[in-house]
């Protein structure tokens, strides 16, 4: 991994997008070394996390209660998504179904917008059901528009150009940055006039211990 992208997983670089990610990743390292756990410790669970998580919201007011249930557009497994009213944004809910932990979840977001900074999410805060059995994030992104079908041979053969393998199916490695991209199927990768825009996919460090 390089230098620049480790420092914005640890903190030590600022970003303008992820100013909100980098500080609730901080909370959240920090809250497990105060209690003497590590990260992958089976004594510190997801539902854990949530709780430190809603302590974060409660202390910071960090709960977003704007979501407007008629500007839905769409779902996948791990999100909702809604059109904001001017149309050139979306709000997700993510439940971070497709990660170990919440914190891996904030480090593919920091990851996510270092290499695609034109989809890049904003953290807007936390969101759960009124009986509590449901705990998301609350991200903005920038609306992409899709002009045209998004044809998977070309983009194999674009991320291959700037460094990526790919692996099988719609997942991607590359071993110089230590990440995986997963799920670059045509609904999370749309084309506008030819261009390439990543909105979605599961990001993963291929060793975790690369940023320890």
């Amino acid at each position: 991994m390089n230098d620049e992208l480790r420092n914005i997983i640890i903190g030590i670089s600022e970003t303008t997008t992820g100013h909100s990610i980098q500080t609730v990743l901080r909370f959240l390292r920090e809250s497990k070394t105060t209690s003497g756990e590590t990260e992958k410790s089976e004594l510190f669970s997801k539902k854990d996390e949530v709780e430190l998580l809603r302590d974060f919201a409660d202390r910071n007011q960090f709960w977003y209660n704007g979501i407007n249930e008629s500007a839905y557009i769409g779902e996948g497994a791990e999100q909702k998504v809604y059109l904001e009213e001017n149309g050139l944004y979306v709000i997700k809910t993510n439940d971070s179904i497709f990660y170990e932990t919440w914190n891996d979840y904030f480090i593919s977001l920091l990851i996510h917008n270092y290499l695609f900074p034109t989809t890049a999410y904003q953290l807007l805060g936390f969101f759960e059901n009124t009986d509590k059995t449901a705990f998301y994030s609350v991200v903005k992104q920038p609306f992409i528009e899709s002009t045209s079908p998004t044809d998977l041979s070309l983009l194999k053969l674009f991320l291959e150009k700037n460094g990526f393998q790919h692996k099988k199916n719609n997942d991607y490695f590359n071993s110089e940055l230590g990440i995986i991209l997963e799920d670059l199927h045509d609904e999370n990768v749309l084309t506008n006039q030819g261009i390439f825009f990543i909105i979605d996919s599961a990001i993963y460090l291929m060793d975790s211990s690369d940023i320890e």
